[in-house]
């Protein structure tokens, strides 16, 4: 594993799959010319609309996602995660997944969110993702990189259940993402917290590309792509509107605090 720069991208994704996927194609653009290997998309970054459509264009967005990912890590040469698109596994049912693809357009890793977001918020909002979402069954892997070092996969709400990561880091993660479109009310309180939790008791990179500011009717989401370092200190915020988020992931770093605090050795449950 070597020094590099990473970028976990902002943006406010809509139902129109081809002006999404142009603004994404913008921002990477942007990463690259920054100097980011490392390129991370959001959760929804090609899709963010009413559940009917997701679910009458599913087949249309997964193949242009797929397609994008692919032909965006080949023009640009570099690693690209898509934070997560629908993916259809029957007529009304869709896996929200995530794809890791190499600088040569060969697909790293597959995960489909487990942890869905069924949820009733004070603020008026009623999130049922299982209405159209089939959760996944599997745990994500950790990918291997010699040059970028052990990536591990998760989708916003997956930043929740905290036993996800101690796998991840059971099986030597070094970085987890967590692409998320997280809620403003929730966001608020929340998303940062969660964030430098999860890279503490990890002891890991962690980095969250994120949706940002009105979609759609009610759906409105916190925004904040960052990049959290091993110690929990915020490296890059991207703050509420698109962007992108850049930040070393070093290696010295990250051995240095795991020396410093080396709690992973100290688990007594595992």
């Amino acid at each position: 594993m070597k020094s590099y720069l990473a970028a976990a991208i902002q943006m406010t994704s809509l139902s129109d799959l081809d002006k999404n996927l142009v603004e994404a194609e913008a921002l990477i653009d942007l990463a690259v010319r920054q100097g980011a290997e490392l390129v991370s998309l959001p959760e929804n970054f090609s899709f963010m609309g009413i559940e009917e459509d997701k679910i009458a264009e599913a087949k249309t967005i997964a193949q242009a996602s797929e397609k994008f990912l692919k032909t965006m890590a080949q023009r640009f040469q570099v690693t690209i995660l898509g934070g997560g698109f629908p993916v259809p596994v029957t007529e009304d049912k869709v896996y929200n997944t995530a794809l890791l693809i190499a600088p040569n357009g060969v697909e790293l890793a597959r995960y489909h969110k487990v942890h869905l977001f069924d949820v009733n918020l004070p603020d008026g909002n009623t999130y049922r993702e299982s209405s159209t979402v089939m959760s996944g069954t599997e745990l994500p892997t950790v990918y291997s990189s010699e040059d970028l070092g052990n990536l591990g996969l998760s989708v916003c709400y997956d930043v929740r259940f905290p036993e996800l990561y101690r796998n991840l880091s059971h099986q030597g993660a070094d970085i987890l993402f967590v692409p998320a479109a997280f809620t403003a009310y929730t966001g608020k309180d929340h998303w940062q917290v969660l964030l430098q939790a999860r890279a503490i008791e990890n002891t890991c990179y962690v980095i969250a590309p994120a949706q940002t500011g009105r979609h759609y009717a009610m759906r409105q989401t916190h925004g904040h792509a960052m990049i959290v370092d091993p110690w929990g200190s915020i490296l890059a915020d991207a703050s509420d509107t698109p962007g992108v988020a850049i930040a070393e992931i070093n290696p010295d770093r990250l051995q240095q605090i795991r020396r410093q605090m080396p709690s992973l050795e100290h688990r007594v449950f595992v």
